[in-house]
């Protein structure tokens, strides 16, 4: 067989050649991945030196010699750099694997066809030749691919973090690289939510750093995810959705979440990543998943943003309610905030209470009595809103020390009193 080979190799060589020409006009004709990526000559070049290869991995195999693998590896690599689909370059190989046994047939037939049952052994050599061109093309292919997909992931985690961290003014150059490298537009809604550290079914779970992965997104509705020390962060693009569209997405994660205001540019985003830290800090660490978005949370937010004042405005306001028995103090705070989340009225928060309302009242008028405010002045109940706010925002803090005020029963406040503040009943 190697004396056949060797009498044939010239004519091999040009018949190679043609059958180069061959292969190259029919992939450029069924493929659009290489008619997008090469011409003609390019292609033509690209395949002949493939199929050069596995006449020389024949000729290496019926000696008994190992198959020099280099040419595929690189021929791999470079092709996985430019972006042509792996199918494409596997069916080019095997196309040109049969071909180079007809085209060997045709040789050995034009030389001396008396030799052509002698060529039946180099099959199963060529055969295994191929096999191993093709794996390790493949293999390059695959572990270039997953190289720059690291790469991609890493360069697109540094950009989110250049945005959420604020790196130069709003509408400076990093801003704007940043987002023009993530195909963010210049003016848009945007939002940004942050995860709990302790998510059950956050993205990065699921190995989702710095990408486009996660849940489902609505249609239209642009989400990527970076995780980060502090847990994880996800730039949402809005598009035509309401902010309240973001609760649907983060349904499924079953976490605790913090929501942002919409933002109408890339640049604003690190004010949107402070206010979505913020916005999470408002979301009770106990009682399962909660969205929190900031806008629906002022209250509560202005008291977490502000620790020490959130101090003195417990101690100032509600002091005398905090030091009575345990009791005492769930009972009372629950009554009101349950009066504040049904916007001041007694009866409503009666039902809720499962009580008269001369129970509540009773006891709103025993809770105005020991801080000295009165629920029929709107400053005053705007002073116990907020103290009651600061209340749950101890109690719900993640790190509660043991002098920390049991949580009180019933409702976070909801926001600005609309009903009369004064206790019917």
């Amino acid at each position: 067989m190697e004396r056949i080979i060797e009498e044939i190799r010239e004519d091999l060589s040009r018949r190679i050649a043609l059958t180069a020409d061959r292969l190259a006009d029919r992939t450029l004709a069924e493929d659009p991945a290489y008619a997008a990526l090469l011409g003609r000559a390019g292609l033509r070049e690209r395949i002949r030196l493939g199929l050069r290869q596995s006449v020389e991995g024949l000729d290496r195999g019926i000696r008994g010699l190992p198959v020099e693998l280099a040419g595929a590896r690189a021929t791999g690599t470079l092709l996985a750099e430019q972006g042509l689909p792996l199918a494409s370059l596997l069916r080019t190989y095997r196309r040109g694997g049969r071909m180079v046994w007809q085209t060997l047939n045709e040789a050995v037939a034009a030389h001396d066809p008396a030799a052509l049952p002698r060529l039946l052994p180099a099959a199963a050599v060529l055969w295994d030749v191929l096999d191993q061109l093709t794996d390790a093309v493949a293999d390059a292919y695959r572990g270039t691919e997953t190289a720059r997909r690291d790469r991609d992931r890493e360069r697109r985690a540094a950009l989110l973090d250049a945005l959420f961290d604020g790196a130069g003014p709003p509408d400076g150059p990093a801003a704007t690289e940043a987002a023009d490298r993530l195909g963010l537009p210049e003016r848009g809604r945007f939002a940004v939510v942050v995860l709990a550290p302790d998510a059950p079914g956050a993205p990065g779970a699921r190995g989702t750093a710095g990408g486009s992965d996660g849940p489902p997104a609505p249609d239209g509705l642009r989400v990527l995810w970076r995780i980060r020390a502090d847990g994880e962060a996800g730039l949402v693009e809005l598009g035509h959705h309401p902010l309240e569209s973001v609760r649907e997405l983060l349904g499924p994660l079953g976490a605790r979440a913090g929501v942002s205001p919409v933002v109408g540019s890339p640049g604003d985003l690190a004010r949107a990543h402070r206010l979505a830290t913020l916005a999470l800090r408002t979301a009770p660490a106990s009682g399962g998943p909660c969205t929190a978005l900031l806008d629906e949370r002022l209250p509560t937010a202005l008291v977490a943003s502000q620790a020490e004042l959130a101090g003195r405005l417990r101690q100032v306001v509600l002091g005398p309610v905090l030091a009575l028995p345990a009791e005492d103090r769930r009972v009372l705070l629950g009554t009101l905030g349950t009066w504040l989340t049904c916007q001041g009225s007694t009866t409503y928060a009666a039902q809720r209470l499962y009580c008269h309302r001369n129970t509540v009242s009773n006891r709103l008028r025993r809770l105005e009595q020991l801080t000295g405010r009165t629920l029929s002045d709107p400053a005053h109940v705007v002073e116990l809103a907020l103290a009651h706010a600061a209340v749950l925002q101890r109690a719900n803090a993640p790190a509660t020390s043991s002098a920390s005020p049991a949580p009180p029963a019933g409702p976070t406040p909801a926001g600005t009193v609309r009903r009369s503040p004064r206790p019917r009943g």
